[in-house]
Order: structure tokens, then C-alpha cells, then sequence
């Protein structure tokens, strides 16, 4: 197994800010109808600043260890700067060269994070 594989499933079975935030600012719901992964996700966002994350969902590997290792890198960052990241800033994190339909499930997290952003 490669280190990029076994990066992805500590982060599927060990994943980072997972749980939900009690009193979350912004919230958001997104789900993948190709394979039924969902993410749900809370923030606590304070100045422009996100100050906590928190996140459930069920799916697979890549979609749930995508979500924390972005939900990981969002904490703490501008809201600016994680309204503007792109797909391409979201795969790199995996390390991961996937197929369109795996794609879809690594950028469900990217997807659930700028509806939150825009929430409240």
C-alpha cells in the first residue's frame, strides 16, 4: 500500500473534527446521489475566521477522509481564502489520482463546506 493510501485511511477511520458543534454559526448539508455518500457540517466561524469545524457523514473512504483532511485545513483559515479553493486544491490534499466518479466523491466535502460558508 502506498503512504498516500495509508494517509487516506487513517483519515477514513480516524477522521479529524468529526461530531457535531452545538452551537454552530453556519451549517450545511450536501449528498452525492451517484452513490448515496452525505456529509453534514457545522462551523463556528468568528471575524471572518473559522474557529471550529465539526462534521458527520457516511459514505466511503476517499468522500469521508476527503472531508477530513479539508475540514482539517479549513480550521483556522479565512473565510475568504477557503470560499475561493478550487477542486484541483481539494485533490491535492488527497494525493490521489481518481477516476471522474471517484472525483465526485473527494469534492463532496468541497461542495458541503461553500454551502456552509454561505449559510447561517
Amino acid at each position: 500500500m502506498s503512504l498516500y493510501q495509508d494517509h487516506i485511511l487513517d483519515h477514513y477511520h480516524n477522521p479529524r473534527n468529526y461530531g457535531n458543534l452545538p452551537h454552530a454559526t453556519h451549517h450545511a448539508e450536501a449528498l452525492n446521489p451517484t452513490c448515496g455518500d452525505s456529509l453534514a457540517l457545522d462551523l463556528n466561524i468568528e471575524d471572518g475566521i473559522i474557529k471550529e469545524v465539526g462534521f458527520t457523514g457516511k459514505g466511503c473512504a476517499i468522500s469521508l477522509a476527503s472531508a477530513s483532511l479539508l475540514f482539517e485545513e479549513a480550521k483556522g483559515k479565512e473565510t475568504v481564502k477557503m470560499q475561493v479553493l478550487a477542486p484541483e486544491d481539494v485533490l491535492k490534499l488527497t494525493g490521489l489520482a481518481l477516476s471522474p466518479v471517484r472525483m465526485k466523491c473527494a469534492l463532496l466535502s468541497l461542495e458541503t463546506l461553500k454551502k456552509a460558508l454561505k449559510s447561517k
